[in-house]
């Protein structure tokens, strides 16, 4: 659903809102399906209803519900649609689907109406107090180096290699974390370590993912996850507002 809003939208910062490009928008993307997960999982527990009666009501596993809210990129755009529809809240997706954000056609009564368009913008951010910033930028930042170890083995030689190097210093705390590496890195089981379980968070704290990145991708990361903390606007922003 998100990876289309940057086609929807504009991305802007005005005063201490730096504007984003349209092609550095995967840190935000991933901030709003974390955020509609969030949103769904209370939305259920305001409901009454269990993790095993909401699975059993949409039709889906309890894992797959699981994955919906915790805002994972896998499950498709129906099975967050039925979620939604089962706790009431799929006029919000309607309204995403509906021509409101279109523009009017040319020549049409509303093109050429002397009223201005109206605006609606939403601020999305990070919330820091919760390390949510650095989580996001972590989650990122391994996105970004299995994407690329997908694309290019000789950089999953590069990550076991490191792996062993650690190991070969002598035992550490992070023994056990390298030791589940490199099941990981040898049959591919990406997941375990892009969830928003605890061990997902500490298998990112000794993972050796990140030393594969090139800099430049690294650095795109970090300033994403920087303009997030300030604040990104969705929206119907003029280039006008912005001046």
């Amino acid at each position: 659903m998100f990876n289309r809003l940057d086609k929807m939208c504009q991305l802007a910062y005005s005063a201490e809102h730096m504007r984003v490009s349209t092609d550095t928008t995967s840190v935000l993307e991933r901030q709003l399906l974390l955020q509609l997960g969030d949103r769904l999982k209370r939305l259920r527990k305001a409901q009454g209803l269990t993790a095993v009666e909401m699975a059993k009501r949409v039709g889906i596993s309890r894992t797959t519900l699981n994955s919906v809210e915790s805002g994972d990129p896998a499950p498709t755009i129906g099975t967050y649609l039925r979620v939604m529809s089962a706790l009431g809240v799929a006029g919000d997706f309607a309204l995403l689907a509906s021509d409101t954000f279109q523009p009017a056609p040319a020549n049409s009564a509303a093109a050429t109406s002397w009223r201005m368009r109206p605006q609606v913008q939403v601020l999305v951010t990070s919330d820091s107090s919760r390390h949510q910033a650095q989580d996001l930028q972590s989650l990122a930042l391994h996105k970004e180096a299995v994407r690329l170890i997908r694309a290019n083995p000789d950089l999953l030689v590069r990550a076991q290699d490191t792996l062993k190097r650690w190991r070969s210093n002598g035992l550490s705390r992070s023994d056990s974390l390298w030791a589940e590496w490199e099941e990981i890195l040898a049959h591919g089981s990406w997941r375990k370590a892009l969830g928003r379980t605890r061990r997902a968070q500490e298998l990112r704290q000794a993972s050796p993912l990140p030393t594969v990145l090139p800099e430049e991708v690294r650095r795109d990361v970090l300033a994403q996850v920087r303009a997030l903390k300030k604040g990104v606007v969705l929206g119907d922003v003029s280039e006008e507002s912005l001046e």
